[in-house]
């Protein structure tokens, strides 16, 4: 039987050291610095191929694990699969049940019960959110997410240049430093389309 850590933040900014401290038992630790949203993080992957049958996984806090109650279901289920076990530091322990089996079943009937409160917890929070959004824009307060550029910024209005000239998307990002996806959201809102490129090409030539 061997304990795997696994520890989790979700980005560069953050540090690991509280819990690798509370880690410091286990024979090796995994860890990400990258959103709970996706399990398709490099170390989260490494863990799950390096378990065995018998071992424990453990984490301080399940939401280290997994933001997200159907990929925490399924990263569960990968470890059981292996034949490991999960352990959040966090819950109670069941280390006073002599019964494998027993302690087992009783862990993971627990963790159901902490996934289904953080769910709800969340849409309440979303609710909230949603609710404040709403009387703010009743009460004329709400300005919503701001824009990056506005449509006359001279490096949009380069990078619309550099496309309407033949450039890809990513030879766009190449040169002016706007993200791909960013610069395809801003050429669907100010209508630059690759038809408008073929017209220019045709005007061209």
């Amino acid at each position: 039987m061997t304990k795997i850590g696994y520890a989790r933040v979700s980005s560069k900014e953050q540090n690991l050291d509280r819990q690798l401290q509370a880690l410091q038992g286990v024979s090796k630790v995994f860890s990400d610095k990258a959103s709970g949203q996706s399990v398709e993080r490099p170390q989260l992957q490494a863990m799950l191929n390096y378990i065995r049958e018998g071992d424990i996984v453990i984490v301080t806090e399940l939401d280290r694990l997994g933001r997200n109650n159907k990929e925490l279901t399924e990263l569960m289920n990968q470890i059981q699969i292996k034949g490991a076990t999960l352990e959040v530091l966090n819950l109670p322990s069941m280390t006073g049940i002599e019964d494998e089996n027993l302690r087992r079943l009783i862990n993971n009937l627990v963790i159901e019960l902490y996934k289904y409160q953080a769910e709800s917890e969340r849409k309440r929070i979303k609710e909230r959110q949603a609710q404040g959004i709403e009387i703010a824009k009743s009460k004329g307060k709400f300005k919503g997410r701001q824009h990056k550029f506005k449509e006359n910024d001279p490096r949009l209005k380069h990078a619309f240049d550099l496309f309407l000239n033949g450039l890809s998307d990513k030879e766009v990002e190449e040169q002016t430093g706007i993200n791909r996806r960013t610069f395809r959201r801003y050429r669907s809102r100010y209508n630059v389309t690759v038809d408008q490129r073929k017209n220019n090409e045709k005007r061209d030539s």
